[in-house]
């Protein structure tokens, strides 16, 4: 009998891919790129050094700049395949739910990656803040969105010098973006950026207490208001 795309294991309801699906894009993206590089080069683990963070961002502080493109190369990496390769992958004894939105289903593979850096499975559920895995997802969903997102965190980080300030208005205006560009067109996509900057401002809530506080040293020294603050 050919195979028409229905469960083969019988009375398991057909939503079994959807959750199949999601909880493999959590596992890839639970492999953190600053623990498993820590690991490879020298047995540093990321979690004891500098801000006690396993992102890229104290990578880069802490361990350089090579240490820290090896970890935005993996945690970019489990952002883009989960969502290229599982919402219309046929797994065996799976198939593919008819019922189930594929453009749904590569959003939910990618918030659960996403999550899953942030909460990563395989390290006590200590893991990065989430960006570049992000970054990663939005260059799979919509590349067009890298565009402002990018310029957004160049144009933050040059004015203010804070990487975290500059993460969050990167995700920020992902969402400003499709809304102003595209409305109720991209209704989905809309909802699922402005979830993401939601999510990305969550996880970068020490950094806004520690600004507003004036407890935060800026990341880099060429900030044009840190300059003209000095004049």
């Amino acid at each position: 009998m050919p195979y028409n795309g229905d469960s083969l294991l019988p009375g398991v309801p057909l939503l079994l891919e959807l959750g199949f699906k999601i909880f493999i894009s959590y596992l890839v993206g639970s492999l953190n790129g600053a623990l498993l590089v820590g690991r490879v080069l020298g047995g540093v683990d990321i979690r004891e050094v500098g801000s006690g963070n396993a992102g890229g961002t104290n990578a880069l502080r802490t361990q350089g700049k090579v240490f820290a493109l090896a970890v935005m190369a993996v945690d970019i990496g489990k952002g883009v395949l989960p969502v290229l390769l599982l919402p219309e992958m046929d797994i065996p004894l799976i198939g593919i739910d008819p019922v189930i939105s594929r453009e749904w289903l590569m959003y939910a593979c990618a918030a659960a990656a996403i999550f899953g850096h942030c909460y990563p499975v395989w390290f006590q559920f200590a893991g990065g803040k989430g960006a570049a895995t992000t970054l990663g997802v939005l260059g799979a969903v919509a590349p067009l969105l890298l565009v402002p997102a990018a310029a957004a965190w160049f144009a933050t980080l040059l004015l203010t010098g804070y990487v975290g300030l500059a993460t969050i208005i990167a995700g920020i205006s992902v969402p400003v973006f499709v809304a102003a560009t595209a409305g109720l067109a991209a209704s989905n996509l809309l909802v699922f950026t402005s979830f993401v900057a939601l999510f990305v401002l969550f996880t970068h809530r020490s950094n806004v207490v520690q600004l507003i506080r004036g407890q935060r040293a800026p990341d880099v020294s060429f900030a044009l208001l840190k300059r003209s603050g000095r004049e």
